[in-house]
């Protein structure tokens, strides 16, 4: 079941007083992924550019629309929640919109048990108003959200994702299946909707970064191509994120040339047999190299990773040894998930499978260790002078925090939005730290 009441209504909602000479008002609320807030901001661009006006909150919006996640089971209840909380708050004759994954992958059972919903809206359907009865409009045709213009960053750094789907066939993942294969932009698409960004920091995003370029007929990926002709028109460029198997020594220069020394590497696990059970490539040894390569060419370089706790068959074994990569590799940031069923994969014909308390222990322990492991080494730059680019009043960010997924750095409010400057860090709280400034910009001190 993907509703979880019958529908309600509101006796304070808002009524819509619609001006004729007025422009109709949308709201768009993101769930899930960096790479779902850069469709949603590009339905904005085509809202816009269909004359809509934008609304702060849904109350005085004439259309609503929630692009959802389904990536998991715990992603795809956030996203009824959500749907049925605007349903609450929406102006009473407002349209309803749903979008995104739990859309295209949800999107008969979404229509049929969610009567909250007036439209549910697959990939590359619009998401306009419907046009009223009687108007003699005809409904907008179909678009390639990943083709599509968006407004400028609003931010000093801005997400933008490269290509869509994925082929890779790993045991615990559904998106092949409703993403489809992959499928990359050209290199001139993205640098052009870069430089019409106009942001200090590019992040470039999509489900399997490194095989950029693979399906285009060029045989060969051409990920270093675009991190070189992005880094040339801006002042960071970061990768969120890799496959450790596609690391190679000339995607890790390319990395290690935009002096933004920072890899996210999908691992998921690190015991052998399990990763043979999960479709994937590699193990904590191959990693362990991998990592100490990097660091022996940047000691500054900062690492991000995720993994899956209680896939079918993970044994005591399975996560000690998870557990001691954990300890060895000293990640600067880790996230831990339990693992999902998740229909149609190939997960779910397995064996094994973990009882909900021992993965919630072995969550537990995982994410204690991990959470040591940061605050030592956020402690360890207290005196340094970093370089920092500043997002918004007071909270700035070096290489090693990614936007809204990392800690930050707070800096003193008199530095310039969206400027880049020296700071020194004088404390540490937690994954955060604070720092002052230096009155030098660009002052990175040597091997941070």
């Amino acid at each position: 079941m993907i509703g979880g009441r019958p529908p309600t209504s509101s006796e304070a909602a808002v009524v819509s007083t619609l001006v004729p000479d007025q422009p109709r008002t949308f709201h768009v609320v993101t769930l899930g992924c960096p790479k779902n807030q850069v469709d949603s901001e590009k339905l904005v661009g085509t809202l816009l550019a269909d004359g809509m006006a934008p609304t702060d909150g849904p109350e005085g919006a004439d259309l609503v629309v929630v692009n959802t996640c389904a990536f998991v089971e715990e992603a795809r209840q956030e996203s009824v929640e959500t749907i049925l909380d605007l349903d609450e708050r929406k102006a009473r004759g407002a349209e309803l919109v749903v979008t995104g994954c739990l859309a295209e992958r949800h999107g008969t059972e979404l229509s049929a048990e969610m009567p909250e919903v007036d439209r549910v809206a697959g990939f590359g359907v619009p998401v306009t108003l419907t046009p009223k009865p009687g108007s003699g409009q005809p409904p907008p045709p179909g678009f390639d959200l990943l083709n599509l213009p968006r407004p400028a960053a609003p931010a000093p750094w801005a997400y933008v994702k490269i290509a869509e789907g994925c082929d890779r066939q790993c045991g615990f993942c559904a998106i092949p299946s409703f993403r489809g294969p992959q499928r990359s932009r050209s290199i001139s698409d993205i640098v052009t909707e870069v430089e019409q960004l106009g942001a200090r920091e590019i992040v470039l995003v999509a489900q399997d970064l490194a095989s950029f370029g693979r399906d285009q007929g060029v045989g060969e990926r051409q990920l270093s191509e675009l991190v070189a002709e992005v880094g040339a028109r801006v002042d960071r460029v970061r990768l969120l994120y890799l496959y450790p198997s596609d690391l190679d020594d000339r995607l890790i220069d390319s990395v290690l040339a935009t002096g933004v020394p920072y890899f996210d590497l999908s691992l998921q696990h690190v015991s052998p047999p399990l990763m043979r059970r999960m479709r994937r490539w590699g193990d904590g040894v191959r990693f362990l190299d991998r990592i100490e390569a990097i660091r022996a060419r940047d000691a500054g370089a900062a690492f991000r990773s995720n993994f899956i706790v209680g896939y079918p068959g993970e044994t005591e074994a399975d996560h000690d040894a998870l557990l001691e990569f954990v300890e060895a590799a000293q990640l600067d940031w880790c996230g831990f998930f339990s693992y999902s069923e998740e229909a149609g994969t190939y997960s779910v014909t397995l064996d094994g499978q973990v009882p909900q308390p021992l993965m919630a222990e072995r969550l537990g322990e995982l994410t204690e260790l991990q959470d040591m492991i940061t605050a030592r080494k956020r402690d360890a730059l207290i005196g340094r002078v970093v370089e920092v680019l500043v997002d918004r009043s007071g909270v700035a960010r070096s290489h090693r925090e990614a936007p809204e997924i990392d800690g930050i750095i707070e800096v003193p409010t008199h530095l310039e939005v969206g400027t880049i400057q020296g700071v020194t860090i004088v404390e540490a709280r937690g994954p955060d730290l604070v720092a002052e400034a230096t009155g030098r910009a660009g002052q990175e001190g040597v091997n941070q």
